[in-house]
């Protein structure tokens, strides 16, 4: 007896739910039709609040983000957000480091509208711009997803989990000549220095930021790590600016080894590339994270807001997993470099670099100025 009641209140309540669904349903086929923008629905698990955020971003209409990523790999991210939330822009801008930092701080000391959003792989340039006070906290709703490391006090965010790699031309090398640890590097170019005699390489740091960034951060983690730069010099390494100058030199067969190499980009290259192969040294990997902050002045906050969300949300990750071909740093979203599994296959040799002040060392004038001269007088023999 006292059940039906209960079961008539479910019925009326599912029924009155699906004329809802139907209502809603007929009027976004007319905003549709009228060519009016859709409300965009808050994220599963959001608070109920988040739509003021929605509909503040909807009024600024765009959001601006200057970056280093590709276009290319970043295009399908831009396509899913603006599907996302109807009415909403995203201007995306790619640009080097270097030139991404230096732009930053004309238009800001200038008093120009800065972008939105500095998303880049130069961490320690961004984590002195959020040191210096150019970022905004924004605590976003996926920030308890993130690792420790890569969440600066809800200032800045580590976006990817990029491995730093040995990459190797599989056509020309095979057994023992693949290294598997930095010893085995070292050994390889002492004990064959015929055989890899001018046919390593790897950033040149004067020319490179990222460079520059794994060398220091590599000279933390490897105690030998002198002696190691000492060899690459006496074996007559090929110093480039960029990775997909390497990635060509080894896949020619110009160069048969490339010694700390962005891996995302080196994987990317390797799919298409028989020629290419890397290694995810078993000593220890370090690991290279896109660093994204929205910037203290920007001129449309809640539309950054929402861009910060979405590259950190699930469906954000698995797109930069899959699509972009940049690994993604939270533990639930899989992929063949993702944190999750190389955190699996390589467990505490995993060395992420984490945002936050380590990230300082070298950019102190000094200690830049020393680390490039220790480094130029070690690759004195470097071609």
């Amino acid at each position: 007896m006292n059940d039906r009641p209960r079961l008539a209140g479910n019925a009326q309540r599912h029924a009155e739910a699906a004329r809802g669904h139907a209502v809603a349903a007929i009027l976004c086929c007319a905003l549709l039709a009228t060519g009016a923008p859709v409300p965009a629905q808050v994220p599963a698990g959001y608070p109920s609040s988040y739509a003021e955020v929605i509909a503040a971003a909807r009024r600024e209409g765009k959001v601006v983000v200057h970056s280093t990523t590709d276009l290319s790999a970043a295009a399908p991210l831009v396509r899913a957000f603006e599907a996302a939330y109807p009415g909403i822009t995203l201007d995306y801008a790619e640009m080097d480091s270097a030139v991404l930092n230096r732009r930053f701080m004309v238009e800001t000391a200038s008093g120009a509208s800065p972008a939105d959003v500095l998303w880049s792989s130069a961490m320690d340039l961004q984590f002195k711009l959020v040191n210096d006070g150019f970022a905004q906290v924004y605590r976003s709703p996926e920030a308890s997803a993130l690792p420790e490391w890569a969440n600066w006090k809800n200032e800045a965010y580590g976006t990817t989990f990029e491995p730093v790699v040995f990459v190797y031309n599989e056509r020309q090398l095979r057994g023992d000549d693949i290294p598997q640890t930095h010893a085995d590097f070292v050994r390889l170019l002492k004990n064959k220095s015929e055989r890899f005699k001018a046919k390593v390489t790897t950033y040149d740091i004067r020319k490179s930021a990222v460079g520059f960034l794994l060398a220091t951060q590599d000279s933390r983690a490897n105690p030998a790590f002198w002696p190691l730069v000492k060899q690459l010099g006496a074996s007559g390494v090929r110093l480039e600016g960029n990775t997909a100058a390497m990635m060509e030199a080894i896949g020619t067969g110009a160069a048969l080894l490339g010694y700390n190499v962005i891996g995302s980009y080196a994987m990317a290259r390797a799919a298409r590339d028989p020629s290419i192969a890397v290694v995810l040294p078993k000593d220890y990997t370090l690991v290279l994270t896109r660093v994204m902050f929205i910037a203290r002045g920007a001129p449309h906050p809640n539309a950054a807001r929402l861009w910060v969300d979405f590259l950190l949300s699930q469906r954000g990750q698995a797109l930069l997993a899959g699509k972009a071909g940049l690994p993604a740093v939270r533990g639930d979203v899989e992929g063949e470099y993702t944190a999750a599994a190389v955190t699996r296959l390589l467990g505490a040799s995993v060395r992420p670099i984490g945002v936050g002040p380590g990230l300082l060392v070298f950019l102190d004038r000094a200690k830049q100025e020393e680390f490039r001269k220790q480094w130029s007088e070690a690759t004195a023999g470097a071609r």
